[in-house]
């Protein structure tokens, strides 16, 4: 996967012709570069799919390089790149399908608190076989999925997640946590199979 020449052909096209834009595309180069992975990761998560995965990496970009002037300097363009790749998988056609609004009363076995043992992290970080924990991630309602892969693998900050999300951060912190129950008991067997 290479978006560099996305990039490229985006800060060559004829709308790029003073040299502050000049200045500005080669900023945005800078700051997007080194996240093309990381949205590339999220895009797959929520897509399910490569191909639909770097379409939506590659919208994304070409979003993000048009509302540049609208970014704040000083924020955080991790979050603001995120929120955007979020906001174009809603508005496409699987991610309005595939997202459904979700009743905690619906799920009981989500609201069940667990032992006071380990922590899911802890878990996860004696857990060597990384199959069951794409497995169990995988198994995880998609507005779980994405709460947890936001906070513990592109590390954001309450607050980001919650700017990307569009929700309010007692709501972040509220799914962090029932995903990290629901991933505990998803590896529950797994660990007990590994000890």
């Amino acid at each position: 996967m290479n978006f560099t020449g996305t990039i490229e052909a985006l800060s060559t096209m004829p709308s790029f012709d003073t040299d502050a834009t000049l200045h500005s595309a080669a900023s945005f180069e800078q700051l997007a570069l080194p996240l093309l992975p990381s949205l590339y990761s999220h895009a797959f998560w929520l897509s399910r799919n490569h191909a639909e995965a770097e379409d939506l990496v590659q919208e994304t970009i070409s979003k993000s390089l048009r509302a540049f002037d609208t970014f704040e300097p000083g924020t955080n363009f991790k979050a603001w790149a995120f929120r955007i790749l979020r906001n174009t998988f809603l508005t496409s056609r699987t991610g309005i399908s595939a997202t459904n609004t979700i009743f905690l009363e619906d799920h009981p076995e989500l609201i069940e608190t667990t032992d006071a043992g380990l922590t899911p992290e802890d878990h996860l970080l004696s857990l060597s076989d990384q199959a069951a924990v794409h497995d169990a991630l995988d198994k995880l309602q998609a507005p779980l999925r994405e709460v947890l892969l936001l906070c513990d693998v592109e590390e954001l900050k309450y607050k980001d997640i919650a700017m990307v999300l569009n929700v309010p951060i007692g709501t972040v912190m509220s799914r962090i946590s029932r995903a990290r129950r629901a991933l505990h008991q998803l590896l529950q067997p797994q660990l007990r199979k590994s000890l």
